[in-house]
């Protein structure tokens, strides 16, 4: 390592002298535009896909006023969209607030199947538009492609595509309340919380209890404590009848994941997160938990992996917790 450093400062002052002397000023000329119809087009959303989001895509075309005008835009994805899938009829700039604005340019977009498209209402020569796919179960595992279309008043068309992009496996769901004694059982086979009576209604299903005692010897606070745990870890807890299965905890801090906490933080979860995990001397139980610390959970019967996040907790006994969780 020290020997790379070596060369790559002895090289510098010889690379500088080569970039001086190659340097020569030039007269800057636009250039010239292309006199056919063109198109490109970004992804915008990051991170895992997951069923029941969105990808985002931004497509953009564009002709020379001389050779006609855009007359439409469509995607064609290679499964169907789910409900609320759609393509802006507007296209955008930003004023000087930093605020982006709309301008109708066509049609509300169409979805008829595979297919999303729009049709332009205005004499338009470039315009982007914006592509919202919300990802349905059917392509849970899989992988989707996609191919942008635009056509020009001269007959003209112009594809770009896009993808494969793979979909998670995991699911995802956000925002649950907790409240200790209340709504203090979690289910991950059902992703939701449950009280007392629908707990011992599905007692197969609760994998978790939500405790929160403040002592003054021992820093327990909030809690994730399997119903199999030593009475010691749910103190003053009178479990619903049938409420017993044995889940394992690894806590974790600093792991906020963007889909979760919905921070500034670029980490993600993926289904391989999950898969990588050893379970092997984990305990049952996770204590001391504090808002955007989280732990990863797997259940008794060994079908599901989760990493629940503490959105927010509060001194009443009360949190926020969202969960992604893979099936094994």
């Amino acid at each position: 390592m020290q020997r790379r450093k070596i060369y790559h400062y002895s090289f510098l002052p010889a690379a500088l002298l080569l970039l001086v002397v190659a340097c020569k000023k030039q007269e800057y000329a636009l250039p010239t535009p292309k006199d056919v119809l063109q198109n490109d087009c970004i992804k915008r959303t990051l991170g895992p896909n997951i069923v029941g989001q969105k990808i985002e895509f931004a497509y953009a075309m564009a002709i020379l006023p001389a050779k006609g005008k855009l007359v439409s835009a469509e995607v064609e994805a290679s499964i169907a969209g789910a409900p609320g899938t759609y393509m802006e009829n507007k296209s955008y700039y930003t004023d000087q607030g930093g605020v982006d604005v709309g301008i109708p340019i066509g049609d509300s977009s169409v979805t008829k199947g595979t297919n999303t498209a729009v049709t332009f209402t205005t004499d338009t020569f470039a315009t982007t538009l914006r592509y919202y796919y919300v990802i349905p179960d059917e392509a849970r595992g899989k992988t989707v492609n996609f191919t942008f279309t635009t056509k020009s008043s001269n007959g003209e068309t112009a594809s770009f595509s896009m993808g494969p992009y793979t979909i998670a496996k995991m699911d995802m769901v956000r925002n649950l309340k907790v409240s200790t004694d209340k709504m203090a059982y979690i289910s991950i086979a059902d992703m939701t919380v449950y009280d007392s009576t629908a707990a011992a209604a599905n007692p197969d299903k609760i994998d978790l209890v939500y405790v929160y005692r403040k002592f003054d010897s021992s820093a327990f606070n909030h809690a994730l404590v399997s119903p199999a745990a030593d009475t010691n870890y749910l103190p003053g807890v009178m479990l619903p009848a049938g409420v017993s299965r044995n889940s394992k905890l690894i806590k974790v801090f600093n792991l906020q994941d963007y889909n979760l906490a919905l921070l500034q933080y670029g980490i993600y979860i993926d289904d391989v997160d999950f898969q990588k995990l050893d379970f092997t001397n984990a305990p049952d139980y996770a204590i001391n938990l504090k808002a955007e610390a989280g732990a990863w959970i797997e259940t008794a019967d060994a079908k599901y992996r989760a990493y629940i996040y503490i959105n927010s907790v509060k001194s009443d006994g009360t949190a926020v917790i969202s969960i992604k969780r893979l099936a094994l």
